[in-house]
């Protein structure tokens, strides 16, 4: 199949609300040639990280919207574009091979329209886009609502913020402290001439100079390394693990903090880890596997605690609750396709029913780490205040790092280019138990 084919396939889904990259993608990459795989992607995710910019170039471009049946030929538009201003292929192949496409559609009454506006795209668009930068949808690439969020909550840093969502993440490694410390890890990598710098904040850190394949990293298969973004990294040191605790990771998949936690505490006396779909404990499991560690995966809601806890109290619980994940969007940069205005006050309830749900798991002297990978503060210190001030029994404690921006609670790291992705921390230790 054609890669961009492939890829306008992939984000029709995302288009149409029935997907996201994740789940829509894979099944069209098993369809292209194996040294396509990487245009693919490529195509896909960088329309997806500049489809607000490129959405309001195809609007001045198009005589009228797309229908809502035409998903796949407006994906296919948006890819087009995407190869005209932010690769190097040569402008007629970009324009050729898109229009091409659009008879694998069945849909040949497109092929005219796609033709004549990626021409004019070539001739005009470079004039189009500088009038539509005084939009900061256009400047910054980011859905008009969360732009607005974004300079509302923070309007010293938020068009850093946007640049760094538009940046490509750097790869970041996590040191199995069971194997090999960071700074004999470095070495190694060295020695395999794979350039790389210790992290600033996670003891266990280590971002590449470029990224490769996991394969070629010493011991990967081994569990030396994993891959794993230096903000989430912080989880393990934060919790203040001790050998003989018993410790919860609710919300779980795909799994690298509970391995993490484990790496960082061989001395635990159990590690319960849950998450909604049994599905997504597949990959927790594989990533047990492979770093030779064991936990007990349960698949259920962590708001129904009847279903799943045996009534043992928890002296740890890592909550690393569901969330817009605006934190890392230069991940997953069809988040500005998926994420709406709306979603945020429903996530924040929802992240408010965990914690009163999960608390009374959680031992007399116990602590709670919650933790998103939200950028907005309605998520995170909005969600901690209104828990303090329901639950007479909690008290907020300090988090050891000096990274990110202290909040009313919390810390807020901010996404940074070339470092850490974007991520939220509270820590509240049980100093009573809820009157019943």
């Amino acid at each position: 199949m054609n890669p961009r084919l492939a890829a306008a396939r992939a984000l029709a889904a995302v288009l149409s609300g029935k997907a996201s990259l994740n789940s829509s993608l894979p099944a069209q990459l098993d369809k292209v040639d194996d040294r396509d795989r990487g245009l693919t992607q490529d195509l896909a995710f960088g329309t997806a990280r500049w489809q607000p910019r490129l959405d309001l170039l195809a609007t001045q471009l198009l005589q009228k919207p797309f229908k809502a049946a035409d998903a796949d030929v407006q994906a296919l538009l948006l890819v087009g574009l995407y190869q005209l201003f932010y690769t190097r292929i040569p402008a007629h192949a970009a324009i050729g091979e898109t229009v091409g496409c659009a008879d694998k559609l069945k849909k040949p009454w497109a092929k005219g329209l796609l033709n004549a506006v990626l021409r004019r795209a070539q001739r005009e668009g470079e004039a189009l886009l500088a009038d539509l930068e005084r939009d900061p949808v256009v400047r910054t690439a980011h859905p008009r609502w969360l732009q607005k969020a974004l300079k509302a909550f923070w309007p010293q840093q938020w068009e850093a913020i946007c640049a760094a969502n538009n940046a490509h993440p750097p790869m970041i490694l996590r040191v199995n402290r069971r194997h090999h410390s960071r700074d004999a890890y470095l070495a190694l990598l060295e020695a395999a001439g794979i350039g790389a710098s210790a992290c600033r904040y996670s003891r266990d850190g280590i971002v590449l100079d470029a990224a490769c394949d996991v394969r070629d990293l010493p011991g990967f298969a081994e569990g030396w390394v994993s891959v794993q973004d230096e903000a989430a990294q912080l989880s393990a040191d934060l919790l203040e693990l001790a050998p003989g605790q018993r410790v919860l990771d609710a919300c779980c998949a795909p799994g690298g903090k509970t391995c993490h936690l484990l790496e960082a505490e061989p001395g635990l006396a159990q590690m319960v880890a849950i998450d909604l779909e049994a599905k997504r404990l597949a990959r927790v499991r594989d990533n047990l596997e492979r770093l030779q560690l064991d936990a007990e995966l349960i698949a259920c809601d962590a708001r129904d605690t009847a279903s799943w806890w045996d009534g043992q109290p928890f002296q740890r619980i890592l909550l690393d609750a569901p969330c817009s994940a605006t934190g890392v969007i230069r991940r997953h940069p069809d988040i500005k396709l998926t994420r709406q205005a709306d979603d945020i006050p429903a996530l924040a309830a929802l992240q408010g029913e965990l914690l009163d749900a999960l608390w009374p798991t959680l031992e007399v002297g116990g602590m709670l780490l919650y933790a998103t990978c939200s950028s907005l503060p309605t998520e995170n210190t909005d969600v901690i205040d209104a828990f303090l001030a329901r639950t007479p029994g909690a008290r907020e404690l300090d988090l050891a790092t000096e990274a990110g921006v202290r909040q009313p609670h919390g810390r807020q790291l901010l996404a940074q280019e070339g470092s850490h992705d974007g991520f939220y921390y509270a820590k509240l230790i049980k100093i009573a138990a809820s009157r019943g």
